[in-house]
């Protein structure tokens, strides 16, 4: 084959045995998509296997083609010189600048305790339906499992005090009877009757096929969802609603942000290309980060590695596969990542006084 479609996992899996697979030594053409990713959880594989892949590039006198597809950065330049492209190959657009045009709102909420603040968004999220989407596919991301299912029973109550209960379903009895009849999670089942969709991991298979048939059909009117969402299922809609932008991390055992890459995905599903002239999007939030997002969501956000939290797995990984075998050459690897090239241009990002060539050895060398 001439062309592999692969994750940067798998990549890295197989790229680290270059010497002996003659395919990797002959590509000619890299493409990486949300490679704004690097300052994420995956960022350190993505940062890797670009890196290896110049590396390999230069062992082998064989030049290599990089396209990144990325939102809107701060340091865009940056990122081009790391890959080798030249001014004329780089296009950095404004958020602004997107197939639909995306009208944002931000609404900050105050309360210390994260389940009643929660609670309090849900009548923001249906007047927000009300406003901005009343006939329009919307979608409401939160962010567990038990927030989906909440959000949708205050929905649900909200409209029944508006003498609307089933505004937002498009189904004639009998059709609704026969999917209700098909569904197998109660707390869907009962949802569906009020045109409301949940979508998360819990579901199986054929539920959450089923509600993502019934919503790209128009049959239901809003779809309350996990994050996870925005990444899967291509799902677009009018109106996006992101109802708070914490989530519980079972490692720290505490309530953290979602990264900006994740704002911006959830916010990336409004606005529908062959029906909307524009989308829109309510961002929900804790008060005191109001003016954070603000600043975030409307102008271009930098990029910074996160791979030196992992480092020591993948010098280890170069080890093994024979392209590192001493110090020196750990540290002429290391001058291939990202990471090198922010350190000398962002330095105290990383915990760095100055860029010294001892100061920069010294820390690579830990």
């Amino acid at each position: 084959a001439d062309i592999i479609i692969s994750t940067p996992e798998k990549w890295d899996g197989i790229s680290r045995s270059w010497h002996s697979r003659s395919y990797v030594m002959k590509v000619g053409l890299m493409i990486l998509d949300e490679i704004h990713l690097l300052g994420a959880d995956r960022g350190p594989i993505l940062e890797v296997i670009v890196s290896r892949m110049r590396y390999i590039s230069s062992q082998t006198e064989r030049s290599i083609r990089f396209v990144g597809l990325s939102t809107a950065l701060a340091n865009a330049r940056d990122l081009a010189d790391w890959l080798g492209v030249r001014d004329d190959g780089l296009f950095n657009f404004k958020p602004s600048v997107r197939p639909v045009p995306l009208e944002v709102h931000i609404q900050g909420y105050p309360g210390k305790f994260y389940c009643p603040r929660m609670n309090s968004m849900n009548k923001p999220a249906y007047a927000a339906i009300c406003t901005h989407s009343p006939d329009k596919p919307v979608l409401i991301f939160v962010s567990s499992r038990r927030q989906t299912r909440l959000t949708a029973l205050d929905l649900i109550q909200l409209a029944a005090s508006d003498e609307k209960p089933t505004q937002f379903l498009s189904m004639a009895d009998n059709s609704l009877d026969m999917i209700l009849s098909q569904v197998t999670d109660s707390n869907l089942r009962h949802t569906l009757q009020f045109g409301i969709g949940l979508h998360h991991a819990g579901l199986n298979d054929r539920d959450r096929s089923l509600v993502e048939e019934l919503f790209s059909n128009n049959k239901i009117q809003v779809l309350v969802c996990t994050s996870t969402l925005a990444w899967g299922v291509n799902l677009p809609a009018h109106l996006v609603i992101i109802k708070g932008t914490e989530y519980y991390d079972g490692k720290t055992k505490r309530y953290v942000d979602y990264v900006i890459t994740d704002i911006l995905q959830m916010m990336g599903r409004a606005g529908r290309p062959q029906y909307d002239q524009h989308g829109k999007a309510v961002i929900l939030v804790h008060e005191p980060k109001k003016s954070f997002y603000k600043k975030f969501l409307y102008e271009p956000f930098p990029v910074e590695s996160n791979l030196r939290e992992h480092l020591h797995d993948h010098i280890n990984a170069e080890i093994v596969s024979s392209t590192i075998g001493n110090k020196e050459e750990a540290i002429i690897y290391l001058t291939w990542t990202y990471l090198y090239r922010r350190l000398v241009v962002n330095p105290s990002y990383y915990g760095l006084e100055d860029t010294e060539t001892y100061t920069l050895n010294a820390y690579l060398s830990r």
